[in-house]
């Protein structure tokens, strides 16, 4: 579960994210929308402990952001817009590295690996280097090490960015996979129709602001639209978005 209360963040003269609050529960994909530089990175990257807010505050699992850092990181699992992977390592030992910053070692690392490399369908790959993968190939092995701690919560950003529609279906069976297993999801994302198919709860986020929080039904509710691209660019204004 994430709790966010008034997180603010400022960059120089640029105040990024201005009093942001929402909550993000088990068990159910939480949208984080928004148009490009409406502050979404910078929130995910807060709540990644990448960067540390100005104000406010984020709990995951109720350990604090900023204070219990170590804790906050064995309750996550990040994918982010990039995924960064060792290009001269397998699938298996990018995984496995990973693993090993998170304390797994011997036994335990191997089997949880083999279980990602079958639930992921990585069997044909898992001993290639990352060099030449594509960028289906890639997403899965990224998505592979955000869980190889198993995290009750998960982060998800833009991560169908340059999948072809196989690749894009299959991420998809992975992200409601992950919904019946109880885990919390936040899933940033520029494409409605994938928001509309996976997300039960909305963030709308307007020039580091939010302007709507709640359940896609809600939003269409009060944004009196019938779709839910309509309904965002009502909140946000057809300039910004």
């Amino acid at each position: 579960m994430i709790d966010v209360r008034g997180l603010g963040k400022r960059f120089g003269r640029v105040q990024a994210i201005d009093d942001i609050s929402f909550g993000a529960a088990d068990g159910r994909i939480t949208a984080l929308l928004g148009p490009n530089g409406a502050g979404k990175s910078t929130t995910l990257r807060i709540l990644a402990t990448v960067l540390k807010p100005d104000a406010g505050s984020a709990r995951i699992d109720g350990h604090e952001i900023g204070t219990e850092d170590d804790a906050v990181r064995r309750q996550i699992g990040v994918l982010p817009h990039r995924p960064g992977l060792y290009d001269r390592l397998t699938a298996r030992e990018n995984i496995a590295y990973f693993g090993a910053l998170h304390g797994m070692r011997g036994e335990r690392l191997e089997h949880r690996i083999d279980d990602l490399v079958r639930h992921f369908d990585m069997s044909d790959f898992a001993h290639r280097r990352v060099a030449g993968f594509s960028q289906g190939q890639r997403i899965k092995v990224a998505l592979a090490r955000a869980l190889v701690h198993d995290p009750r919560n998960v982060l998800l950003d833009e991560p169908t960015n340059g999948l072809d529609v196989m690749a894009t279906r299959a991420l998809r069976e992975s992200v409601l996979a992950l919904k019946a297993e109880g885990r919390c999801v936040v899933f940033s994302s520029h494409v409605m129709q994938e928001v509309a198919s996976l997300c039960e709860d909305v963030i709308i986020i307007g020039a580091g602001r939010v302007r709507f929080a709640g359940t896609l039904t809600e939003l269409l509710e009060v944004s009196g639209k019938a779709d839910l691209e309509e309904a965002f660019i009502r909140l946000i204004g057809p300039s910004a978005a």
